[in-house]
């Protein structure tokens, strides 16, 4: 009787735990389905073996549970928490695929926009690609201008076939983050080249923290837009949302990181430290 009352016990407070927990595991999350559906227990099967069940499958996962600290440590060990992603239980529950690509093209965005519009030469080199948005469409300067390189220190832009989109232009010159201060004389759009000075490699680097910022807040509406698919969907049990939760966070962290590490890398190199 002792060992019934014991097993039964030691059940029972695993299910409360796995209940009210942030993280349980899916086997255990099985199990108390199972157990809220009375009709698909043995009713031969004695419910101490049962909890005894839960509590080995709880004990042989418990890295998976969260715990958080309730001391003056809290804020240090933060940084400690882990959140395994499994990409196959993530699919199963929404569109996780196409969530991860999108996260995945925000950072390609980054680096593209760094290698065309914030390099040291990107003056000179990157104007034929620069984007311009006109009537409602997305063009690159030099479908809409003739480039023509007067000096080394000097760009004009001869606008004569699109005379209605110099305003565009001289709008996206202006915002690409390059330093530019172009000139408009009529049909023509002079650009003076600015010298790598200190100050113009620092509102470069500006430049980069600004767009890297501008990536992060993608990624996050991207994070959080899913994590509202998830919390709207009422077939879906609290715990299992909260589980699928930790982990979208945990990897659109994971791709926040990287377009920092980008960032860090462009500044660094803006700075000539490398």
């Amino acid at each position: 009787m002792f060992k019934i009352m014991t097993a039964v016990e030691r059940g029972t407070q695993v299910v409360f735990a796995l209940r009210h927990g942030r993280n349980p595991c899916n086997i255990t999350l099985q199990y108390l389905g199972r157990l809220d559906a009375k009709s698909q227990i043995d009713s031969r099967r004695p419910l101490s073996t049962f909890l005894n069940n839960i509590s080995s499958d709880w004990s042989c996962k418990h890295d998976l549970v969260r715990y958080y600290a309730k001391n003056k440590d809290k804020k240090n060990n933060k940084g400690q928490k882990k959140v395994s992603i499994d990409e196959n239980f993530l699919a199963e529950h929404f569109k996780y695929h196409t969530m991860k690509t999108e996260m995945e093209k925000a950072v390609i965005a980054l680096k593209n926009n760094y290698i065309k519009n914030l390099s040291l030469r990107s003056s000179t080199g990157a104007l034929d690609s620069l984007p311009v948005t006109f009537e409602g469409d997305e063009y690159v300067i030099q479908d809409l201008a003739q480039i023509v390189r007067k000096n080394p220190k000097t760009i004009i832009l001869n606008m004569t076939s699109f005379p209605q989109a110099i305003p565009a232009v001289l709008e996206s010159l202006k915002a690409s983050g390059m330093n530019l201060n172009p000139q408009q004389d009529k049909t023509s759009i002079f650009i003076p080249i600015p010298k790598v000075t200190k100050e113009h490699r620092e509102n470069l680097s500006k430049g980069a923290k600004a767009l890297f910022v501008k990536t992060k807040d993608s990624i996050k509406e991207l994070q959080n837009k899913n994590i509202k698919v998830l919390k709207d969907n009422d077939a879906l049990a609290t715990d299992l949302v909260h589980n699928l939760q930790d982990q979208i966070t945990a990897l659109a962290d994971k791709y926040v990181l990287e377009a920092q590490r980008i960032m860090e890398e462009k500044q660094s190199e803006l700075k000539g430290d490398s």
